[in-house]
């Protein structure tokens, strides 16, 4: 009982709500608007690339001067003699979804903190970010068994609410927890395609563990209309098996011995060649709208990571 109290309170182990919500300050040197500040990773032809809130038109008034030239309704300005211009106003919110995987396959790390922590601290990070540019944010969270869903709200009690049940999510993941069908990587895809309406930012933050083609075929035509980023969260012991005499792997159901240098070179070959194809598949996905592919490890400079990724300025 002592030492299921103390994984508890271990925030490597598990993610803390007092944690999340203290996150909210350190939400100022990165933003998901397209108003980057030149020099940064998403600067130049990256510049525009998230596309922020929308415009709404608003009125056909009559030229004042200062008014951009460009916004002339030519039609309008040749059939009365008179120069008009089309006035727009910026859309009030956005709607950004966060796509948390909190499945069995992240609760593991062989170095600092465990996947799932990465996952719901960068998640929180994030939404902490969305509210003060005073956008709606929602949370996809996957469980092991379900799918929980809770719609964009510009709120901060919403958010409190929304990072409560992360916390809890988080918190319920043990070495006994087992992934069903109904909360696999392509159901939640699935889900992803389903919810997000057009014009939204969808941030997908997972290991990819059970990826499909088909689920990147999805997130592409999502492209279409939406902006998605990608976040791979990753081990080093998923990458390669350090030199030893011997491992003994399992996943719960199965067991694997390697006790044989030729076995651990096979197995470390197969780790690369499975982890550079799932990197390599991320890398062209977010090729089409180019944008890069966020990667962080659980050395537990995730934070850290996660800004510089987004062009965080110091």
């Amino acid at each position: 009982m002592k030492s299921a109290q103390r994984d508890a309170d271990d925030p490597r182990i598990y993610c803390q709500y007092a944690r999340l919500v203290q996150l909210q300050g350190q939400v100022g040197s990165f933003s998901f608007l397209p108003q980057l500040k030149a020099g940064t990773i998403l600067s130049g032809r990256h510049q525009s690339l998230f596309r922020g809130r929308g415009l709404n038109f608003e009125e056909l008034r009559h030229y004042q001067k200062g008014d951009d030239i460009r916004n002339l309704d030519w039609k309008v300005t040749m059939r009365t003699g008179k120069p008009h211009v089309r006035a727009y106003t910026e859309e009030k919110d956005r709607n950004v979804i966060l796509c948390v995987d909190q499945r069995s396959s992240l609760f593991f790390s062989s170095i600092e903190v465990m996947k799932s922590v990465v996952a719901a601290e960068i998640a929180a990070l994030s939404a902490w970010r969305v509210l003060k540019d005073s956008d709606r944010v929602g949370f996809i969270i996957a469980r092991p068994a379900h799918i929980d869903w809770y719609k964009p709200q510009r709120s901060r009690s919403h958010l409190l609410h929304r990072l409560n049940c992360l916390a809890e999510a988080n918190q319920s993941l043990n070495v006994s927890s087992k992934d069903g069908e109904s909360a696999s990587f392509s159901q939640l895809i699935s889900f992803v395609t389903r919810v997000a309406t057009k014009g939204s930012t969808v941030i997908v933050l997972s290991d990819w563990h059970g990826a499909k083609e088909s689920d990147l075929d999805r997130l592409q035509q999502l492209q279409m209309h939406n902006d998605v980023l990608t976040v791979l969260i990753s081990d080093q012991l998923e990458q390669e098996l350090p030199s030893r005499s011997s491992w003994v792997m399992g996943d719960g159901t199965h067991q694997l011995n390697i006790s044989e240098s030729a076995k651990l070179k096979k197995a470390n070959l197969g780790l690369k060649q499975h982890q550079e194809l799932k990197k390599s598949q991320l890398v062209r996905l977010m090729a089409a709208r180019g944008l890069p592919l966020i990667q962080l490890d659980t050395s537990g400079n995730h934070l850290e990571q996660f800004k510089r990724g987004m062009g965080a300025h110091r």
